[in-house]
């Protein structure tokens, strides 16, 4: 009876595993095998399919707009760095017992719950070079207009501040979840010891906002690998494709010019591209939890 028991209990956990194993295969795994599978095969996403091997990957890397996209990825990557720092810094100053900081902390929340559409439209707007708030100021400063959206030049780092905005405040948020599970044991024993201000955000805070850290960094570098919503709804990739990335640069390829198989390439090439940084950002987290 008692050895029963004890099968029931093994068997009990992969029970209850099961359904969401079997629905992240259905839904995730599958999906991504059956996207590699495609970039093999060149089909307009009605007709038959043709196999051809390695040319859409030939075709790809020998492609200017490809490059184009994955210049602005990284552009995207490095200045999305700024948001776990800054979401650090704002969380610090909200984590604070004063009078009137819950409504100052919901106007910081606010970034994150709107949809990045009505974030790219408020952006626009704020870039218009005609009523737009950033030209007014700037003209303001005795400088002439710039049409950020429409230049070359400019676009791609004027879409990335509009996703830096919800993405600081996301950082703030798993920070601030993160200060708030603080062991104070070890804050008082810092205080004790004399740790104070900079001494004590170092060796002490920062090392138990680990996970945190872990989080924002990850789902950071995937919300700027995989930014698609304000590249379409601010420039569509324009002007001249100057301001695509590889999302968009897929999506155009597999709606617009009915080439599914290139667009799964580039998602081939993207889902690696992720699943690269992320082990190795993995690999250097554990190798300095060990020593």
């Amino acid at each position: 009876m008692q050895k029963m028991h004890s099968k029931q209990r093994q068997w009990m956990p992969v029970l209850f595993l099961a359904p969401a194993v079997i629905m992240f295969a259905v839904y995730v795994i599958l999906p991504i095998v059956q996207s590699i599978m495609l970039s093999f095969y060149e089909w307009d996403g009605l007709g038959e399919k043709t196999f051809i091997g390695l040319d859409n990957y030939i075709e790809l890397f020998g492609d200017e707009q490809f490059w184009t996209s994955l210049k602005n990825n990284v552009y995207w990557m490095v200045f999305y760095m700024l948001a776990p720092p800054l979401g650090l810094a704002i969380a610090l100053f909200l984590n604070q017992k004063v009078m009137g900081i819950r409504l100052v902390k919901s106007m910081f929340f606010f970034p994150f719950v709107i949809s990045q559409v009505v974030i790219g439209l408020v952006f626009s707007w704020f870039y218009d070079p005609t009523y737009g708030l950033f030209n007014i100021v700037w003209s303001s400063m005795g400088f002439e207009p710039v049409a950020i959206l429409s230049d070359e030049n400019w676009v791609t780092f004027g879409i990335i501040a509009a996703g830096l905005w919800p993405q600081i405040a996301y950082c703030m948020i798993l920070y601030l979840t993160g200060l708030n599970n603080l062991s104070p044991d070890q804050i008082e024993a810092a205080r004790l010891d004399g740790a104070h201000g900079w001494k004590m955000l170092w060796h002490i805070i920062l090392p138990q906002l680990r996970p945190a850290t872990f989080i924002a960094i990850v789902v950071t570098v995937i919300g700027a690998l995989r930014s698609f919503d304000l590249v379409a709804t601010m420039t569509g990739g324009g002007p001249f494709g100057s301001s695509n990335v590889l999302a968009y640069f897929m999506y155009e390829q597999s709606i617009f010019n009915y080439r599914a198989g290139y667009g799964a390439a580039i998602a081939t090439v993207l889902f690696l591209i992720m699943d690269i940084y992320i082990a190795y950002f993995l690999w250097r987290m554990l190798k300095s939890e060990k020593a």
